[in-house]
């Protein structure tokens, strides 16, 4: 096995990269990185009943906004290709048939029905029915079968899968980088399917044929996969390989804590499960993506990176680069992550922060069409103002709309409770003072308001709190100062004005 690291996230084209699958894919992204190593897409599409269209390059997709990109896959640098299994299914064969040869697989006849009967027969006696060491002389296969009889079925076409002979009283020494040494007693592993009589390989054995031939060192995949573990160590065994290590990631949990974390979760509580927004093409229903939602794809890789794995430091907000150093396979923990739809707004949030405000201004002035004749760099200079208030570009216009449009109405409280007779006297003649203000910057304004403000001993909050009720028409909002030299002195006076004539 080659000295470099090689790590290959291996998702299946049956729909929509889910959230966790992303969180997979990111862990191995940064473990590959950390050790300038090689990151893999591998489409394991064995099984065509559940193929669906578009799934593959959804998957591409969501890497690439995601800021993961895989180094080899799918028609990209194909050092090992083919990349998708279902081109690859003429290698498998051979190995299973390698497998039956060395006598660690069998052909096992057995009709669906006859199984199901038998499964059924133990229920009734309280018994759970596993095709192992303890019955497989009794079934229809090549171990209980001569031959002869064997070959003749396989030379009549009769249907047939290969499956795995597992050892009888043995105990599997196992190794997980996140789990720990696990012991297994092969007594209760049953004889699983490693091949079908279509030609098709099941995932177990296209699984490890594949990472061998790649040239995998490091398995890193969900928990899900820990109970095939122990198969995969014997096949390993069985072809006299060296394995990779392995480390299974904890599962991410519902916000409650309790169990699996699942679409159905995200459509209860509000948030989407889908990195980006997915069209079902066979219903059409469309299911929400954190793209579409107005996340940034850097504050989602930062708070997945917490979903079973901390830095063992206070630092929350990491940039890729700064999660690739930090990122160690030892720090993953072994118990199920709380996937918590508040702390990744917060994320966005903090990433929001961050941004180049004329980057921000450009989206924001797109998406907003009484935004369509204002110069960018106008915008732009809103946005900073603003943005530190805002979790999502989409917040942008209930935040900074009276930078563009002078309120026609205004706060009820508000308005009841600060528009006495004494702050419409007050608002008069602070547009004479407005008016008056030579070279309007905030510094002059901000100077001449507060000199008058002294001049007429009144409390700053009594001029203050009328003065932004006229600009933005609710009390909220940045620096008023800052609001009226971005508006201009005759918006200004024209704004105190029709607030007064309002009384």
């Amino acid at each position: 096995m080659t000295d470099q690291v090689r790590v290959r996230f291996a998702p299946s084209p049956t729909g929509p990269l889910h959230i966790g699958g992303v969180r997979t894919a990111l862990f191995n992204y940064l473990f590959a990185k950390k050790h300038n190593g090689t990151f893999i897409l591998r489409i394991e599409d064995t099984d065509q009943n559940r193929y669906v269209e578009g799934a593959e390059q959804y998957i591409i997709d969501a890497l690439n906004w995601c800021n993961i990109p895989f180094d080899e896959g799918p028609n990209h640098n194909e050092k090992f290709g083919p990349y998708r299994q279902s081109e690859r299914k003429h290698l498998y064969r051979d190995y299973a048939e390698k497998l039956i040869a060395s006598g660690n697989a069998y052909y096992a006849f057995d009709t669906a029905e006859s199984l199901d009967h038998h499964r059924k027969d133990h229920e009734t006696q309280g018994k759970t029915f596993i095709y192992n060491w303890h019955n497989r002389k009794l079934l229809l296969n090549s171990l209980a079968l001569s031959k002869e009889e064997t070959q003749k079925k396989l030379d009549n076409g009769e249907d047939y899968v290969i499956r795995f002979k597992s050892p009888k009283d043995q105990t599997l020494q196992l190794t997980d980088i996140v789990r720990g040494d696990i012991s297994i007693d092969t007594n209760i592993l049953d004889d699983k399917v490693l091949f079908k009589s279509d030609g098709m390989p099941t995932y177990h054995l296209a699984n490890i044929v594949d990472d061998h031939l790649m040239e995998i060192t490091h398995v890193i995949r969900g928990e899900e996969w820990l109970p095939s573990l122990a198969l995969h160590y014997q096949l390993y065994e069985a072809f006299g390989w060296e394995k990779p290590q392995f480390a299974h990631l904890p599962l991410l949990l519902k916000p409650t804590g309790k169990g699996k974390l699942s679409k159905r979760d995200g459509d209860k509580l509000g948030f989407p499960v889908f990195p980006l927004e997915w069209k079902d093409p066979q219903t059409g229903d469309i299911s929400r993506g954190y793209k579409e939602d107005g996340y940034f794809a850097d504050g989602l890789i930062n708070f997945l990176a917490f979903l079973g794995w901390n830095p063992g430091t206070e630092q929350e907000q990491f940039t890729l680069e700064e999660l690739v150093d930090a990122f160690e396979l030892e720090r993953v923990h072994k118990s199920g992550a709380r996937f918590d739809p508040d702390k990744i707004k917060w994320f966005n949030h903090q990433y929001m922060q961050y941004q180049n405000d004329d980057e921000l201004a450009e989206i924001f002035k797109e998406s907003q069409p009484q935004l369509k004749d204002i110069d960018v760099n106008y915008v732009a200079m809103v946005v900073g103002l603003i943005k530190e208030r805002a979790t999502f570009i989409s917040d942008f216009w209930d935040l900074s709309s009276y930078f563009f449009e002078a309120p026609k109405t205004y706060d009820e409280k508000a308005f009841a409770k600060i528009m006495t007779n004494d702050a419409r006297e007050l608002m008069s003649e602070l547009e004479q003072i407005i008016t008056h203000t030579s070279d309007f910057t905030v510094e002059n304004i901000q100077t001449d308001v507060k000199a008058w403000i002294a001049k007429k001993g009144v409390g700053f909050g009594k001029v203050m709190q009328p003065l932004r009720l006229a600009l933005v028409g609710a009390m909220q909002g940045p620096d008023v100062f800052e609001i009226m030299f971005m508006i201009g002195k005759a918006e200004t006076v024209q704004r105190i004005d029709y607030l007064v004539q309002a009384l």
